[in-house]
C-alpha cells in the first residue's frame, strides 16, 4: 500500500528544511510515521493480514533506526519531531 501521493507532498513540505528536501532525517522519519498509521489503520479491519503486519514491522524497525541516528546527531530536533509526530521516546540500547 503506498502512501497517498497528496499526503506524501504535504508531510514533506512541512518537515523539509528548504525546498527540495526529501531526503533529510525528518523528513524520511515523518513519511515512514505516516506510512505506519496508514497501515495500523488497515490492520484494525483486516485482523488477519500477517504480510502486512511483517511490512509494518520492518518499516517500525527502520523508523526507530533513524530516530536513534537523530537523537545521537541532534537531540534538540529529535525531540522536536517526536513531540510534533507523538511518537513515544524509545529509551537507547
Amino acid at each position: 500500500m503506498p502512501l497517498n501521493p497528496e499526503l506524501k507532498t504535504s508531510t514533506i513540505a512541512e518537515y523539509a528544511h528548504q525546498p527540495g528536501d526529501t531526503g533529510s532525517t525528518e523528513v524520511q522519519i515523518a513519511i515512514l510515521q505516516a506510512r505506519i498509521l496508514q497501515i495500523t489503520g488497515h490492520l484494525k479491519t483486516h485482523k488477519k493480514d500477517f504480510h502486512s503486519r511483517r511490512g509494518l514491522l520492518l518499516l517500525v524497525g527502520k523508523r526507530r533506526r533513524l530516530e536513534a541516528y537523530l537523537r545521537n546527531k541532534d537531540v534538540v530536533k529529535y525531540r522536536e519531531l517526536i513531540k510534533k509526530l507523538g511518537i513515544r521516546e524509545v529509551k537507547p540500547r
